[in-house]
């Protein structure tokens, strides 16, 4: 497994070989930038109105504050999940490069749209104990070599001063995602977590993270096992909302 000691090591490497370059177009761009001016003015921003409970956006006129119908009919069991941006075009080709195509300096861009949700009034206000990502199950994680989450974790607890523990662990190994609707997900998922031996989050608040959102059903079974160790709020954050 790589560490993100090593992980930056080989991203030092790499700049000195290959000049930067922009991660869509290839365009060169400065030392520590990952897209070009033109790319980054594509990508999709999430603005009101949106569900304050799922970030969900919404067109037309909706100036109050609102819960969608997905979130009123069913149990979440997060406060609230925050994302700043969409996982559309260019942000979803960086995530898919980013976890399935092994390039981990990505990291770095893919958490400044984890801290942008920062700024949102869901969370800007608050107070929290523990940063815990949404964990991997072991097999999957061997496969790809590392957890997404937990690296961004990693990097949001050096920018907030926050510990980042992995307190949770997936035991069941669950089938894609991406077939199933809702209420499947939420029974695909049932039982997939489980808070690890000796980690404790009794009265603790918690801000649970993960790369992206879709339907929030990773991240509302998650909450429900903080919760039920005694978790005494359960905030999401996530860099783009599917």
């Amino acid at each position: 497994m790589r560490t993100p000691a090593k992980l930056d090591l080989i991203g030092a490497i790499t700049s000195l070989l290959y000049p930067p370059a922009c991660a869509i177009c290839a365009a060169n761009v400065a030392t520590g930038q990952y897209l070009c001016a033109e790319c980054d003015a594509k990508v999709a921003r999430i603005v009101p109105p949106f569900c304050a409970r799922c970030s969900e956006p919404f067109s037309g006129a909706i100036s109050t504050i609102f819960t969608c119908a997905n979130c009123a009919h069913r149990t979440l069991h997060f406060d609230a999940a925050v994302a700043a941006y969409r996982s559309r075009g260019i942000i979803r080709q960086v995530m898919l490069q980013f976890k399935y195509h092994r390039q981990i300096h990505l990291r770095h861009l893919v958490a400044r749209w984890l801290f942008t949700a920062l700024d949102d009034a869901r969370l800007s206000g608050r107070t929290f104990d523990v940063i815990v990502p949404v964990p991997l199950h072991p097999a999957r994680e061997r496969e790809r070599g590392f957890n997404q989450s937990a690296l961004l974790a990693e990097l949001l607890s050096d920018r907030i001063a926050l510990p980042s523990k992995p307190a949770l662990e997936r035991i069941r190994y669950t089938t894609t995602q991406t077939a199933f609707d809702r209420a499947e997900r939420m029974q695909n998922l049932h039982g997939a977590f489980r808070l690890r031996k000796k980690a404790d989050v009794r009265d603790l608040r918690v801000l649970l993270i993960d790369d992206v959102l879709t339907t929030g059903s990773t991240l509302s079974e998650c909450a429900r096992v903080l919760r039920r160790a005694g978790a005494s709020c359960v905030y999401a954050a996530t860099a783009a909302r599917g």
